[in-house]
């Protein structure tokens, strides 16, 4: 450890993990293992932070015996994926988290069934995340809590070689240099008031947008998630069982199966509408504070019983969360198209696995485990071949390098524009290429603008860089949409309502000042080397 600066904290590592989330811890532990020293670095506190934290996840849990219960899942996730995930993947997610997750017996206190049979596969999301921060500090990983990075750094050949950020309770700035880097930042709500999403707004894409990394999967972020209106409470389990009103209170129908959102966002854009859960079994209603602990309090605050009474509700954008897109993933060790950079959990696509709809909890659980670890992994071979060194220069630019003279610019103006386009219902939802076209003009008068003149001090860089890190992911996501002419899963367009056999490919989509699409020319990654 030496000081770069007297109030910059500069360390060496073989390995630096930016996030402290459930694939980003698999991801410290997983390369611990392999003897690399390893550094984590997390906007929050590691253990507390991200949406896991406040969940009570499944996970994607098939037995491998007998074959044929692992073989009829991959072969109905297919039917259900539109062509765009890839049963290699969805093979290689259920062996390696059927395999992982045992081996947390000894920080996690897993449940047993009445036959007395250990239970792997749900778990309590607060408890989870203190049982892996325990992990990694059981294996040496040297955790910087609060610690958010704002820019990577890069040799002159375009490798990553680490990463700057700021210590937010310690004071001062940090520098991680190392052999390879990690990106498991999670995704990014845009802010929404998803549960648990506060700290996820997109920052690893913008990172590794700047470095030249490709995305896959932008145009499916139109996942939306019920919750009490004015509450972020966005535990969907319970909703298996509502029923919905308008505001004359006529039951309005639902098509049968888990698909809500599409009618829900309906009848939202017409009115207000109420819901209540009286359709739910009394064991299921005896379960959910074990389940979902956190479930039931904001109606005990507002004096409600959902069981009973009707509440209304509203529906929160999930983004890249539960929607599929994120950084393109070119390696079965999730090695991104920038030498020495890694992408795991929902930093990554998740189109290998999930196909063209959300991966829900269940599959983007078992992604983050696995995902994690296979990133892991191959930062830390990677780094075997590239020690680590100084000389990698900082290369954040959108509210960290303006384009030209700084002026003041109004982040929470700025962040409302791009809401507005990537939020309402009527817009995201229910596209057409009329309106993704007018959305795309709004964000690039908003980047124009932002690029040009926006610089956070040491007060504001934060805000300013999480800004630009949303403001980007919306053009990408608007941009992906667009070139994707067609309906397919949970992308769907009111121009286009048919799927055309033209897109059985996926969509990636980059680039900063000019925002770039084309359709992937090899969609199956390379083995790892």
């Amino acid at each position: 450890m030496s000081n770069h600066r007297q109030d910059t904290l500069e360390l060496t590592t073989d390995v630096l993990v930016i996030g402290g989330g459930l694939a980003g811890t698999w991801a410290a532990s997983a390369a611990r293992r392999t003897g690399a020293s390893v550094i984590l670095v997390d906007k929050g506190y590691c253990g507390t932070s991200g949406v896991t934290a406040t969940a009570g996840p499944g996970h994607w849990w098939v037995p491998p015996d007998p074959a044929q219960l692992r073989e009829n899942t991959i072969r109905n996730r297919l039917k259900t994926g539109f062509g765009l995930n890839d049963p290699e993947w969805m093979n290689r997610v259920l062996a390696l988290t059927w395999e992982s997750l045992p081996t947390l017996a000894e920080f996690y206190n897993f449940s047993n069934d009445e036959n007395g049979v250990t239970q792997y596969r749900a778990l309590r999301g607060p408890e989870y995340m203190r049982a892996l921060r325990k992990l990694v500090d059981s294996l040496g990983v040297t955790v910087l809590d609060h610690s958010p990075a704002l820019e990577l750094l890069q040799h002159s050949d375009g490798s990553v070689s680490g990463a700057c950020g700021i210590r937010r309770q310690k004071g001062g700035d940090w520098q991680v240099n190392a052999g390879a880097v990690v990106l498991a930042t999670g995704g990014t709500s845009f802010l929404s008031r998803l549960l648990g999403s506060h700290t996820n707004t997109g920052d690893g894409y913008l990172m590794a947008a700047e470095a030249g990394a490709e995305f896959s999967g932008m145009e499916f972020t139109s996942y939306y998630t019920v919750a009490p209106n004015h509450s972020t409470m966005t535990r969907s389990m319970s909703y298996a069982f509502a029923t919905y009103y308008d505001e004359d209170g006529v039951v309005i129908p639902m098509p049968p199966g888990p698909d809500t959102m599409r009618p829900l966002a309906r009848a939202l854009l017409k009115g207000r509408v109420f819901c209540d859960l009286h359709r739910t079994p009394e064991d299921i209603r005896a379960k959910v504070p074990v389940i979902s602990p956190n479930f039931m309090l904001p109606f005990r605050r507002w004096g409600i019983d959902p069981y009973k009474d009707r509440f209304e509700i509203t529906l929160h954008g999930e983004g890249t969360i539960r929607g599929i897109g994120g950084l393109r993933v070119v390696g079965w060790d999730c090695r991104t198209s920038v030498p020495g950079l890694f992408a795991a959990g929902d930093a990554a696509t998740r189109e290998l696995v999930a196909g063209a709809i959300s991966g829900g909890g269940n599959i983007n659980s078992a992604w983050a485990v696995s995902s994690g670890q296979w990133a892991g992994q191959g930062a830390a071979r990677y780094a075997r071949k590239h020690e680590a060194a100084g000389g990698g220069r900082p290369i954040g630019q959108a509210g960290l390098r303006p384009g030209s003279a700084t002026r003041h610019v109004d982040l929470t103006a700025a962040l409302a524009a791009v809401q507005r386009e990537v939020l309402p219902y009527d817009k995201n939802i229910f596209r057409s290429g009329d309106r993704l076209e007018q959305s795309g003009t709004v964000l690039e008068d908003i980047w124009t603008e932002f690029h040009s003149h926006a610089a956070g001090n040491f007060q504001t860089v934060l805000r300013t860089r999480e800004t630009a890190a949303m403001l980007t992911t919306a053009r990408w996501c608007v941009a992906s949409a667009l070139a994707r002419d067609e309906s397919r899963g949970m992308h769907q367009r009111d121009d286009r309502p048919q799927t055309s056999a033209r897109f059985n490919r996926r969509i990636l989509v980059g680039g900063l000042q000019k925002v770039w699409t084309r359709t992937d020319p090899a969609p199956k990654p390379e083995l790892a080397s």
